[in-house]
C-alpha cells in the first residue's frame, strides 16, 4: 500500500491488478484506515483518469452481491439523482417508468445533511417495508415492475467502507470517487440503463454548472465504459423542488402529482415536480428503447400519468411492501403534525432567492431531517414554501407553512427562513429547471 499510495501521490496512474488489489483490501479489512485515508486523499488531489475510474467501478460493483435480473425480458433502467432539497421524483418516477413498460429496481438511501432520503420518504407511509429479500425484491418487480427498497449491505460493501471515511477525511466532493460510488452500486443491483439527474445550484453539491457538467461527462464516460446505457440531465437546485420539503408532506405531493389533482388545502401546484418527473422518463424510455424519440417517451409518460396508470403502480408497489394503499385516495391522514404555522411575507415585491441548502438545515433543525447517520426523524415534520423564484409575492400573505412538534423553537426557525428567503421590489433573473440534456 504505500508504494500505491505514493504512485497516486505522484500522479501517477493505477493499472487494473493494483486497484483490485485495493478494492479487495478494503472490502475484507486488511488494509488500515489510515492507508486508505491517505489513498483516498492522493487520489482527491490527483484524480483518476475514466480507465481507472472504470476499473475502481467495476472492482466496487464485484465487491459484493450482484443481482441477476436476467429472467426479465423487459428493459431494466433506473435513475440517480445526486441529492436536493424537496428531491421526491423517484417516488413518482419508478411507478411511472413501470407502468410505461419497464423494470425499475430502485435501492436508495436515506436522508442525511441538508438533502432528503428516499427511504425516509416511504417510510412516513404506514407499514411499508423498506428491507426485503432478494427474493421478494425479484417478485415484486416481476408483478409490479417497480421496488423501491433501502441499500442492501450485501451490495457494493466496498463503497459502504470508503464513503464513511470519505466522510470524515474531507473527500466526499471527488469526481472519481462520486462516479465510482453512484455507478458500482447501480450496476450491482441489475440495472442495464440509467438516467443521471444532475442537481445544480445552492442547494446542491455541483453548486455551479461547470462543477456539474464535468462531474456529468465523467460519469457518462465511465458508465458507457463498463456496459450501461445512460442519459444525463443537468437540473436547477437553486430552489427546494416542488413545493413541499420534508417526508410525509412529500409523499402527500406525490400523491398529487399521481392523481393529476391539488389537494393541499392551499390551492398549490407543483408544476416544475411533474414536469422534471416527465422529462426523466422520456430519457429513462430512450434508454430502453421503447420510444423511438424523447418527443415520443414525453408523450408516453404524460399519457400514463394522466389516465391513472401510474397512480395504480404506485398503489400496488406500495401494498406489495406491506403498506396502507389506501392512502392514495386520503393523503390528509399523512397530516399529523402537531402545529402548522403560517410565515406570512413582510413586504411587497418577488421571491429574489432561496438559500436551499439553508432551508435543509432548517428542516434537520426541525428533526425532519438527520445530522448523524443514527438520528431520529420526525417523520411528520416539514414545511411548504407558497412561491417560486421570481413570482410576485404581497405582504402578509403566506409565505412559508410550517409542519413541526410543540417542542421545536419555531421563533428561531422563522428568524432563519426570513434570512434564508429575499424579497426585492424588481423582478429577478430565473434560469429554466431542466438546464442541460444534450451532454456528449
Amino acid at each position: 500500500m504505500p508504494e500505491i499510495i505514493q504512485k497516486k501521490r505522484d500522479g501517477e496512474p493505477l493499472p487494473k491488478e493494483v486497484i483490485q488489489h485495493f478494492v479487495t483490501g478494503v472490502t475484507h479489512g486488511t488494509i488500515p484506515d489510515y492507508q486508505i485515508a491517505a489513498f483516498l486523499m492522493a487520489v482527491y488531489f490527483r484524480g483518476m483518469n475514466i480507465d481507472e475510474t472504470t476499473h475502481l467501478t467495476l472492482a466496487m460493483r464485484d465487491s459484493g452481491k450482484v443481482l441477476n435480473l436476467k429472467k426479465f425480458k423487459k428493459p431494466i433502467v433506473d435513475k440517480h439523482s445526486t441529492g436536493g432539497v424537496g428531491d421526491k421524483v423517484t417516488l413518482i418516477l419508478a411507478p411511472l417508468a413501470a407502468s410505461c413498460g419497464l423494470i425499475v429496481p430502485s435501492m436508495a438511501g436515506r436522508g442525511l445533511g441538508h438533502t432528503g432520503g428516499t427511504i425516509d420518504k416511504l417510510t412516513a407511509i404506514p407499514g411499508y417495508r423498506t428491507t426485503l429479500s432478494e427474493e421478494d425484491f425479484i417478485s415484486i418487480l416481476d408483478r409490479v415492475g417497480c421496488s423501491i427498497v433501502g441499500q442492501s449491505t450485501a451490495i457494493a460493501p466496498c463503497d459502504r467502507k470508503l464513503y464513511s471515511l470519505r466522510d470524515v477525511t474531507a473527500t466526499v466532493d471527488c469526481v472519481p470517487l462520486i462516479t465510482s460510488s453512484i455507478l458500482s452500486k447501480k450496476m450491482a443491483e441489475g440495472t442495464h440503463g440509467l438516467v443521471l439527474d444532475i442537481k445544480v445550484g445552492n442547494g446542491a453539491f455541483m453548486q455551479t454548472k461547470r462543477e456539474a457538467v464535468v462531474l456529468a461527462k465523467t460519469l457518462k464516460s465511465v458508465g458507457t465504459k463498463a456496459g450501461l446505457k445512460i442519459k444525463v440531465t443537468l437540473s436547477n437546485m437553486d430552489q427546494p423542488l416542488g413545493y413541499a420539503s420534508g417526508n410525509a408532506i412529500e409523499v402527500f405531493e406525490c400523491i398529487e402529482v399521481l392523481r393529476n389533482e391539488t389537494l393541499n388545502p392551499f390551492g398549490l401546484r407543483s408544476a416544475d415536480l411533474r414536469q422534471l418527473t416527465i422529462h426523466l422518463c422520456a430519457q429513462m424510455l430512450e434508454v430502453g428503447g421503447l420510444v423511438r424519440s424523447f418527443t415520443e417517451g414525453r408523450k408516453l409518460a404524460q399519457q400514463k400519468l394522466h389516465d391513472g396508470s401510474a397512480l395504480r403502480a404506485f398503489r400496488e408497489m406500495i401494498e406489495a411492501h406491506g403498506g396502507r394503499p389506501d392512502i392514495t385516495n386520503d393523503p390528509s391522514q399523512l397530516f399529523r403534525a402537531e402545529r402548522v404555522i403560517e410565515v406570512p411575507a413582510d413586504k411587497n415585491g418577488f421571491l429574489s432567492f432561496v438559500d436551499t441548502r439553508e432551508i435543509g438545515r432548517i428542516l434537520i433543525m426541525m428533526d425532519a431531517g438527520r445530522a448523524n447517520v443514527d438520528d431520529t426523524i420526525d417523520l411528520q415534520a416539514g414545511l411548504l414554501i407558497h412561491k417560486k423564484l421570481g413570482v410576485g409575492v404581497k405582504k402578509g400573505e403566506a409565505m412559508v407553512t410550517l409542519f413541526c412538534r410543540n417542542t421545536i423553537d419555531t421563533q428561531a426557525v422563522i428568524s432563519r427562513l426570513r434570512a434564508a428567503i429575499k424579497i426585492t421590489s424588481t423582478k429577478p433573473k430565473t434560469h429554466p429547471l431542466i438546464l442541460e440534456t444534450s451532454l456528449r
